[in-house]
C-alpha cells in the first residue's frame, strides 16, 4: 500500500505551482489564469526517511527503496462545478481515487494575482470547494439509489438497504458531508461506504498558501483557516508556493540554510507526507540486507500478518513469525548480528503490532 493525496482548489491560488514544486518536475503548467490546469497531472514522489540511508549503510545493501506517495493535481473546482461550470465534474473521478484531499487556499494579497471570485476569503473559498463535493456525492448516490429501487423489487436482499440509502439522500441533500453520517458505523452503512468512495468521507488537510511575510508569523487569512479545521479535527499546513519553487535545484545544505531563514523546519514536501501520514494514521516498518534497504507503509496498529501481507500476501497467508529489532537498537549496535548478541532480536507472534520503525524480518510457509 502506499498514500494517495489529490490536490485540489479553486482555479489560480497556487495548486499547479505548489504541484511542481512538491514533486520538483514541471510538469503542470503553471500560469496567471484559471483553468492552466485541464488535465490532472501526477507524480510519484518518495517518502523522505534519513533512516534508510543509516539503516543501508550499516547493511551494505545495493539498493535504497523509500516509501512512495502519490500526488494527483487535480483542475481549480469552481461554484457550479457539478453542474457544469468551468470544467464541470470531469475531475471529481480523479479525487475518488485517492487516499486524502489537500485543500489549497490562498492566504495572501497580491493585487498582481488574479483571483477567480474577485476577492481573498479562504474559508468562503474552502466552502465553495466542499459544497460542489457534497453534490457530486449527492448526484453518484441518487443514480445508485434509483439503481437499488429497482432491483429491490424482486431481492429482498437489496430491498433491506434501501432504507439505509434513502436515508444518506436525505442527509446529502440537507447540504451534510457523507462522513458526518449518522449511521456510517452501522454495519449496512461500512458497506455502502465501502462500496462508494464518496469524496465527502475522505480525511482533508488545509494546506495555506502564503507569501514569505506570512511563513514568519500567521496572518488573520491563516488563523481562520486553522480555527476552521480545528472545529472539523482536520490538520493544516502552511506552504509559501514561491518559496518552495525557489527551493527546486538547491543543495540539501542550501535549501537547509535557506529555510532556516524563515524559521521552517521542513519544506512543504516533507509537511505534507508527514502530515499526509498522520491525518490517515500511517507508520513505516523497514527491511534490510545486501541487496536493498526498503521502507513499507501500514496502518498505524497492523498486526505482524497483516503488514507482512504489504510485502506479498503469501507473506501474511504462511506467516510463522516476524524477527524484529528496533531501529535505534539496530544503528546503536551497528547491525543485526550485534543486535543478536546483546539479546536486541525479538521473536514476535501473530497478535504484535508492528512500531514505526521497527527492521523486520518474516519467517513464513508458502
Amino acid at each position: 500500500m502506499g498514500l494517495s493525496i489529490g490536490i485540489v482548489g479553486l482555479p489560480n491560488v497556487g495548486k499547479s505551482t505548489i504541484f511542481n514544486a512538491l514533486t520538483r518536475e514541471q510538469n503542470a503548467e503553471s500560469a496567471n489564469y484559471p483553468f492552466c490546469t485541464i488535465e490532472p497531472n501526477k507524480a510519484i514522489v518518495p517518502v523522505p526517511d534519513p533512516r534508510l540511508n543509516q539503516l543501508a549503510k550499516i547493511a551494505g545493501s545495493k539498493k535504497i527503496l523509500p516509501a512512495m506517495v502519490d500526488f494527483v493535481d487535480i483542475a481549480g473546482l469552481v461554484k457550479g462545478a457539478s453542474q457544469g461550470e468551468g470544467l464541470g465534474n470531469k475531475f471529481l473521478t480523479n479525487i475518488r481515487e485517492t487516499d486524502a484531499i489537500l485543500q489549497v487556499v490562498r492566504c495572501f494579497d497580491d493585487t498582481n494575482v488574479v483571483h477567480v471570485d474577485g476577492s481573498i476569503n479562504p474559508i468562503r473559498d474552502i466552502e465553495i470547494i466542499e459544497a460542489e463535493l457534497i453534490i457530486a456525492d449527492f448526484q453518484m448516490m441518487e443514480n445508485r439509489a434509483a439503481r437499488v429501487k429497482k432491483q429491490a423489487r424482486t431481492d429482498k436482499a437489496i430491498a433491506a438497504t434501501l432504507p439505509t440509502f434513502e436515508k444518506l439522500l436525505d442527509h446529502l441533500g440537507s447540504g451534510e458531508m457523507a462522513v458526518k453520517f449518522e449511521d456510517h458505523e452501522t454495519e449496512m452503512g461500512r458497506a455502502i461506504f465501502k462500496e462508494s468512495q464518496f469524496l465527502t468521507d475522505k480525511k482533508v488537510i488545509y494546506c495555506c498558501n502564503v507569501d514569505e511575510d506570512g511563513l514568519l508569523e500567521d496572518n488573520d487569512y491563516v488563523t481562520s483557516v486553522k480555527a476552521y479545521a480545528a472545529e472539523r479535527g482536520a490538520d493544516v499546513v502552511k506552504i509559501c508556493a514561491k518559496m518552495e519553487e525557489d527551493l527546486n535545484g538547491m543543495s540539501n545544505e542550501d535549501r537547509e540554510e535557506f529555510l532556516s531563514e524563515y524559521g521552517v523546519k521542513e519544506s512543504g514536501l516533507d509537511q505534507i507526507i508527514h502530515t499526509g501520514y498522520h491525518t490517515l494514521g500511517l507508520v513505516s516498518y523497514l527491511t534490510q540486507g545486501p541487496k536493498e534497504t526498503r521502507a513499507w507503509t501500514i496502518h498505524r496498529g497492523d498486526t505482524a500478518p497483516k503488514a507482512a501481507g504489504v510485502i506479498h500476501s503469501d507473506f501474511e497467508r504462511g506467516f510463522i513469525r516476524a524477527q524484529v529489532i528496533a531501529y535505534a537498537d539496530f544503528i546503536e549496535k551497528g547491525g543485526e548480528l550485534a543486535c543478536r548478541e546483546a539479546g536486541l532480536l525479538r521473536t514476535e507472534g501473530k497478535e504484535y503490532i508492528v512500531q514505526d520503525g521497527d527492521v523486520i524480518e518474516f519467517l513464513f510457509n508458502v
